[in-house]
């Protein structure tokens, strides 16, 4: 490690255990805070500058572009050690005329068959020799709206806070668990979808085609718009939203992690619950897995727009919301209680009996 490195790493560890002091709690063990100071802001930059190029045309979902962000995508797992756990190495591959909504697959209706798209999947595996036969899925979408002409000077609608920010946050989260010295307990599922913007057709591709099976996958913490911090409510800085807050344990154990890392964990009072079923936790959430999003931005200037774009994004903040995923992470992954629903909030009802379908 170079002496730079070093030092940037040490501050970050003294800014953690600055911040859990501030907040009247003890901070993350010293090899636990070196390791979460490893979550690199310029590792996600230059992994965002790439993604949210205008070479990749915007992402949509089916193109070229999305083909190589796939590519990409799956050689930074490749790289960071994890196995691969698609159908096609770490590809899981879908026919995009099948597959999507109505409306979309009419455009493709002349399309050569199969039209390829493909989740890319990567597995870290457990140390326990019981619990790595359990998973916690980390997701993210990696597609975005494509080239859009006719709607002005720029046609490429680049997506880099959606959701350019979770995929590369899923790559640099992927990286640091893989290059710890003992590995959590259960094993570890990494994955960005397509299709998001057409109706959350990837994620649902995977809970229809899981790769692990349901029934062992104990939670999933997924990422959606963590770069932007210019909330239309306001500048959200070392503060993210969970979607769902409420409806598990999950949100507690983000919360708590929040806590230790200098980072506010909230629910937000309307935007929580109303974007629960709006990102691809939703499909994991369908099936009985406690599943949430975290976001920094619900609203924010470009959204969905062509000015969406890598420049504009703090990763010094983001890296700060992903060392606070990262320990929420580890804390269920090395806990042999897996998280559950709360069934005492009415609007957890139906996730509450399709988990106790999957253990009957």
């Amino acid at each position: 490690m170079s002496l730079v490195r070093r030092v940037r790493v040490a501050l970050v560890a003294a800014v953690l255990a600055a911040s859990a002091a501030q907040a009247g709690t003890p901070p993350p063990p010293g090899e636990q805070a070196q390791w979460l100071s490893s979550i690199s802001a310029d590792a996600m930059r230059g992994h965002l500058s790439f993604l949210a190029s205008d070479a990749l045309e915007g992402r949509g979902t089916p193109s070229r572009g999305l083909d190589i962000a796939a590519e990409y995508i799956a050689a930074q797992f490749r790289a960071a050690g994890l196995e691969p756990l698609g159908d096609d190495g770490y590809f899981q591959t879908a026919d995009w005329r099948e597959i999507a909504p109505a409306r979309v697959r009419a455009k493709y209706a002349d399309a050569p068959a199969p039209l390829p798209v493909r989740n890319v999947v990567g597995l870290l595996r457990g140390s326990d020799p019981e619990l790595s036969k359990t998973y916690v899925l980390v997701t993210a979408h990696y597609d975005h709206l494509g080239v859009r002409e006719g709607k002005g000077d720029d046609a490429i609608y680049n997506g880099a806070n959606d959701d350019g920010s979770g995929t590369v946050s899923v790559l640099e989260l992927a990286r640091a668990f893989a290059a710890q010295k003992v590995r959590p307990r259960r094993s570890i599922v990494f994955m960005t979808v397509f299709g998001e913007e057409h109706g959350l057709v990837g994620s649902r591709y995977y809970g229809a085609h899981p790769l692990v099976p349901v029934a062992d996958t104990v939670a999933n913490i997924n990422l959606e718009q963590v770069g932007r911090t210019d909330d239309s409510e306001g500048p959200q800085v070392r503060a993210a939203a969970v979607t769902g807050a409420d409806y598990s344990d999950v949100g507690e154990v983000l919360r708590k992690a929040g806590e230790l890392t200098g980072t506010r964990i909230t629910r937000h009072p309307v935007n929580s619950d109303r974007y629960f079923a709006h990102s691809d936790n939703q499909a994991l959430a369908d099936l009985g897995v406690p599943a949430h999003t975290v976001s920094v931005a619900y609203a924010f200037p470009d959204y969905h727009g062509a000015a969406d774009t890598w420049d504009k994004i703090d990763y010094d903040n983001m890296a700060a919301i992903n060392r606070t995923v990262a320990l929420a992470l580890q804390t269920i992954a090395n806990d042999p209680q897996a998280p559950r629903w709360n069934a005492a909030n009415p609007k957890t009802a139906k996730y509450v009996e399709a988990a106790r379908k999957l253990k009957p």
